[in-house]
C-alpha cells in the first residue's frame, strides 16, 4: 500500500479489525519512511459493474461516488458516518445481487431513494429533488404531499 503522504511503497499494517457491520476490514497503516499513520478498509468486491447514464455513456461502478452522494443528500442531518456506510454497504449489495454487469443510473438511483425514504425523510426529499430534477416550488409540494400520504 502506497503512503497517502510521501508516496513510498513501503508500509505496514499495525492492527486489522473487521468494522462494526463485518463488510470490511479496517487496518491501521504507518509508513517507514515518514512515520505518518493512517487507514484503509478493505471490501469484499463481488463484480466489476458498469453504471449506463441516461445518454448511454458507460462508466465504472464506484461505490465511492455512491457514498458521496448519500452523504451530501444527509448533510447536517442526525445520521452518523457509521450508519451510511451500513446503508451504502446495503446498495451496493443490493446492487450486486442483480447478477447484472452493467446496471443502469436510473436502478441505482432508485434504490439510493428506498435507502434513504427509510432512514431520513429530509435526505429522501433532497436526493429527490436532484434525481427527479425538480424544477419548480411546486415539484418539491407535490413530492411532500405524496410522502405525507405515504407515511400517515
Amino acid at each position: 500500500m502506497r503512503c497517502p503522504f510521501c508516496g513510498a511503497d513501503d508500509t505496514q499494517v499495525k492492527d486489522s479489525r473487521p468494522t462494526e457491520d463485518n463488510a470490511a476490514i479496517r487496518r491501521r497503516r504507518f509508513c517507514v519512511k515518514c512515520d505518518a499513520r493512517f487507514t484503509t478498509f478493505e471490501r469484499v468486491q463481488l463484480r466489476d459493474m458498469l453504471v449506463v447514464k441516461s445518454d448511454g455513456d458507460k462508466q465504472t461502478f464506484d461505490r465511492d461516488k455512491l457514498l458521496r452522494s448519500m452523504k451530501v443528500a444527509l448533510r447536517k442531518r442526525p445520521v452518523d458516518d457509521e450508519r451510511i456506510e451500513q446503508v451504502t454497504n446495503s446498495v451496493v449489495r443490493q446492487l450486486e445481487s442483480l447478477g447484472e454487469s452493467e446496471i443502469s443510473s436510473t436502478t441505482i438511483g432508485e434504490h439510493v431513494m428506498e435507502a434513504l425514504r427509510t432512514l431520513d425523510h429530509v435526505a429522501y426529499v433532497r436526493y429527490a429533488s436532484v434525481y427527479k430534477d425538480f424544477r419548480s416550488p411546486g415539484d418539491f409540494e407535490e413530492f411532500v404531499d405524496t410522502l405525507k400520504k405515504e407515511t400517515a
